[in-house]
């Protein structure tokens, strides 16, 4: 099976025979190849087979967040030459509704003298690619600032593919739950896996926590893709020695120990992993980088000996996001132990300046984490006439539990330096701006 999900399954020739009447279907309306076609789809079948279908025509799939406002959506469909919010299988207008119609003129063209130069030259469309031709266009998080988009190639999905299957294994009866979002790189990479590998996606639509539940341990699951707060509300729901899984992968932002050795005990096996959307999901798994993947460190003014930025080079990232020495700066913060593994830090625009000394707010809130009674905590730095930058927290506790700002002050004392101690911490009810991905909203924070 290709495909599972909610409304119905794909075998590999359902897919492909959808695909195929989907790329003509692109065809008829005028889609031609490396012209952009945006796919606002909640994940499942209609979006597989959409995605899928842009890959046989050669046009390239611009993954759309449902949940956008009409602003942010109109800035991610801008320059499709067409907007599909209909399955293609079935009745479809493909008009860009959203998007004028002088816009829709000025993005065909953007392309037409591109498209001109190649008419000639352009074979039948579906059966091979140029790895470096553009395959999808994914938008970042924006965690920090606006997202961006960001152009992967066929080789990058491919080689990302080849690395994450030499770091997990592969098992040709794989069954990888996605409940990520299929806007996102790391919900994306398991559709486009799956297909490369020949096996099972099984996809849901958002994360439900009985749902996936039920997936890992009645539906024979072997991977599963996590973030730090759906691996926890998993574990409160009594996940625990699920009969098939062989690894959940944790990702999306910073993972409390604490978190991971609460799966470890009740049987779930987690690998930790880091990646991000310019270097096609995964750079490191477990700690070591992928096989195709470079990671050195860069040391920041300021920072401590052996610390800095992390650095990635290699087939999975986006050309376009290479500097000219071909390392793509991530902009993240960590470091590597003496076997090479990567622990990451923090984000190097969140860094809090206080009293001359950095201080990575990852690294507080993990801190804080660690305490029993702490469900999450945000660490920013607040303007402060004595220190420049004080470092500041916001706390969400446990139900029923009271805890007070000095006692959290003291934990963290014996754990960190003296100037990274939070000088203050308000407390707050309601969880803490995310994104999808499981990633915190800083921003919104400040």
């Amino acid at each position: 099976m290709a495909i599972e999900a909610p409304e119905g399954n794909r075998s590999y020739g359902e897919l492909y025979a959808a695909a195929r009447a989907g790329a003509d279907a692109l065809a008829e309306r005028g889609v031609a190849q490396r012209e952009r076609v945006a796919l606002a789809l909640p994940p499942g079948l209609a979006f597989a087979e959409a995605f899928h279908a842009c890959l046989l025509r050669g046009a390239v799939a611009v993954p759309v967040d449902l949940r956008l406002a009409t602003a942010e959506r109109a800035r991610v469909c801008a320059g499709a030459a067409l907007l599909i919010e209909e399955p293609l299988a079935g009745p479809w207008s493909g008009a860009l509704s959203d998007i004028s119609s002088a816009e829709r003129a000025s993005a065909r063209g953007a392309s037409a003298g591109k498209v001109e130069e190649e008419e000639e030259e352009e074979e039948e469309p579906g059966e091979r690619h140029d790895l470096d031709a553009v395959a999808a266009v994914i938008y970042t998080s924006g965690t920090s600032s606006e997202p961006k988009p960001v152009e992967l190639t066929y080789g990058n999905f491919l080689w990302s593919a080849f690395g994450s299957a030499v770091a997990l294994g592969l098992d040709p009866k794989e069954r990888w739950l996605c409940a990520l979002p299929v806007s996102h790189v790391g919900g994306l990479s398991i559709v486009v896996r799956s297909a490369v590998y020949a096996t099972t996606a099984v996809v849901h639509e958002r994360f439900d926590t009985d749902r996936v539940l039920d997936g890992l341990m009645a539906q024979n699951v072997t991977l599963v893709s996590l973030v730090a707060t759906t691996l926890a509300r998993l574990l409160d729901a009594g996940l625990a020695r699920p009969p098939a899984l062989r690894c959940a992968l944790t990702g999306g932002g910073p993972v409390p120990e604490g978190l991971i050795e609460r799966a470890r005990e009740a049987g779930v096996p987690v690998g930790a992993t880091y990646g991000l959307t310019e270097a096609c999901s995964q750079v490191t798994t477990g700690g070591p980088p992928l096989f195709c993947t470079r990671v050195r460190i860069q040391e920041v003014p300021g920072g401590e000996p052996g610390a800095g930025e992390i650095m990635v080079s290699g087939p999975t990232v986006a050309p376009a996001s290479r500097s000219l020495d071909g390392w793509l700066r991530t902009g993240d913060l960590g470091t590597l132990d003496e076997h090479g593994h990567l622990r990451v830090t923090g984000r190097l625009a969140d860094t809090i300046v206080s009293g001359g000394e950095n201080v990575a707010p990852a690294e507080v809130e993990a801190a804080l984490e660690s305490h029993p009674g702490v469900l999450e905590a945000a660490v920013l730095g607040r303007q402060d006439p004595d220190w420049g930058e004080a470092v500041a927290a916001i706390v969400v506790v446990r139900p029923d539990v009271e805890i007070s700002a000095d006692a959290l002050r003291a934990h963290c004392a014996a754990k960190l330096a003296r100037y990274k101690v939070p000088k203050r911490i308000d407390f707050r009810a309601t969880p803490l701006p995310r994104t999808r991905s499981g990633k915190l909203l800083r921003r919104e924070l400040l």
